[in-house]
């Protein structure tokens, strides 16, 4: 007979015992998340829509060199321009890492600022990448969680058909059955929960991003991969070869000075970027990113994942227009119509994760999702409880089988695609040789 259900349950089981925790962590602050515009817009009324108290009208370009002044050792990355009645937002980042926001009114007078780190939306996904501690090795646990979740619908699907636990009347099965149905009720929508946070993941983060830049049409346009470059004719001949002075610290921190600048000579205004988007069918709400070097561009953006309230727009109507930052010309555009598959399905898939993509729906079914997540767990801790006798620790027992060349077959196509959770397996199975020699050994000695 083959021995699939035995080895599922086990390593059902190790799933649950590692991961729960960091699961229910995931799951509630994604509930945070659901609504952080709802949130963020009622708890930051000022500077979102406040007015200054400076009633005289001053351009965008003076309202940045005002920003410049204000906040020495920062740098302007981005100008977002937003859709009324929301204020414009200028970010500021320093060589330290920091970030800050400050709000414009419609006179471009300045309203308020905020430490970006300490914003609700930033804290609460924070606390769901990385536990709030921004280390790379806890957003590798996130991503093994992930991974080990998805195996979770996969072997409980299994076990609930095998053990035919929705037939089963046996009261003392009730919390296991109930917990095996609901968990098939939300296998699918967990499912794509799951697949659409991996961009956002350490590993296979960056693996996704590589293959949208490797993918040819299947990811993103040339041009989106490679950014047209301004013009360096439009430089006075005399000075276009010198080099920017770099302040103290900079080149080193960014490998060369390549961060977003305000400083080049000639460079147009922020104003006459807005006017130039305008012209080139870009509406509110967007982003300014400025131009990192001399021969870089203005990247002029509509996104539908950018994270910031009120700044997000309809995937179908991203877009994203590279400005020249000497002329204004227009030096292309990557409309969502150009994207590949790979490109629209995380364009689609990142704003039904977060819970905008098609209104509040979206979030209360997210909402509702997270809920039973929760219940199931719940109903899986205590039917393992039940289980217990006094406070040993109690694993499925072993078959004395080996596992079945299928299942094997399974597991490594898993380890394959998910490659956090192959090597995790592999410690798995560590466990249970360590287990297993320590049982023969103790039956030896009787």
């Amino acid at each position: 007979m083959k021995n699939i259900f035995n080895p599922l349950q086990r390593l059902h089981f190790y799933a649950a015992l590692f991961i729960t925790p960091l699961l229910i962590t995931l799951t509630i602050s994604g509930i945070g998340y659901l609504f952080f515009q709802e949130v963020e817009n009622n708890i930051y009324k000022t500077e979102f829509f406040g007015d200054s108290s400076v009633k005289t009208h001053q351009t965008l370009n003076e309202a940045v060199d005002e920003v410049e002044d204000k906040f020495d050792g920062f740098y302007i990355s981005k100008v977002s321009m937003m859709d009324d009645p929301y204020n414009n937002r200028i970010t500021l980042d320093d060589m330290a890492g920091n970030q800050r926001y400050v709000f414009l009114d419609q006179n471009n007078q300045i309203v308020a600022d905020q430490n970006a780190k300490h914003t609700y939306s930033n804290v609460v996904r924070n606390i769901h990448s990385s536990l709030f501690t921004e280390n790379t090795f806890i957003n590798y646990l996130v991503e093994l969680t992930a991974c080990w979740t998805i195996f979770m619908i996969l072997s409980g699907t299994y076990m609930l058909i095998k053990k035919k636990l929705i037939s089963n009347k046996n009261k003392k099965l009730r919390f296991q059955k109930w917990h095996g149905i609901l968990g098939v009720v939300i296998a699918i929508p967990v499912f794509v929960l799951v697949l659409t946070g991996l961009p956002w993941s350490g590993y296979m983060g960056a693996k996704i991003a590589n293959v949208m830049d490797n993918s040819g049409e299947l990811g993103q346009s040339e041009l989106a991969i490679n950014p047209p470059k301004s013009d360096v004719n439009e430089i006075p001949w005399a000075t276009r070869e010198n080099k920017q002075p770099a302040s103290e610290g900079h080149a080193a921190h960014h490998g060369g000075g390549e961060m977003p600048r305000t400083d080049i000579k000639n460079q147009i205004s922020i104003d006459r970027v807005a006017t130039e988007a305008k012209k080139n069918g870009i509406d509110k709400p967007y982003s300014i990113v400025y131009p990192s070097n001399e021969s870089a561009a203005f990247t002029v953006s509509n996104g539908s994942n950018t994270g910031v309230t009120g700044l997000d727009v309809s995937p179908y109507d991203e877009q994203t227009l590279y400005i020249d930052q000497y002329n204004g010309n227009d030096l292309g555009k990557v409309k969502y119509e150009e994207y590949g598959i790979i490109g629209k399905w995380f364009t689609w898939g990142i704003p039904l994760h977060e819970g905008h993509l098609f209104g509040v729906a979206n979030k209360v079914i997210n909402l509702l999702v997270c809920i039973a997540l929760l219940t199931a767990i719940g109903l899986g801790l205590t039917s393992w409880i039940k289980k217990m006798r006094g406070s040993n620790v109690k694993l499925p027992p072993r078959v004395k089988k080996p596992m079945s060349i299928p299942l094997v077959i399974v597991l490594i196509v898993l380890g394959i695609l998910m490659p956090l959770f192959g090597f995790s397996l592999i410690i798995v199975f560590i466990i249970e040789a360590l287990l297993y020699y320590k049982d023969r050994k103790n039956k030896q000695k009787k």
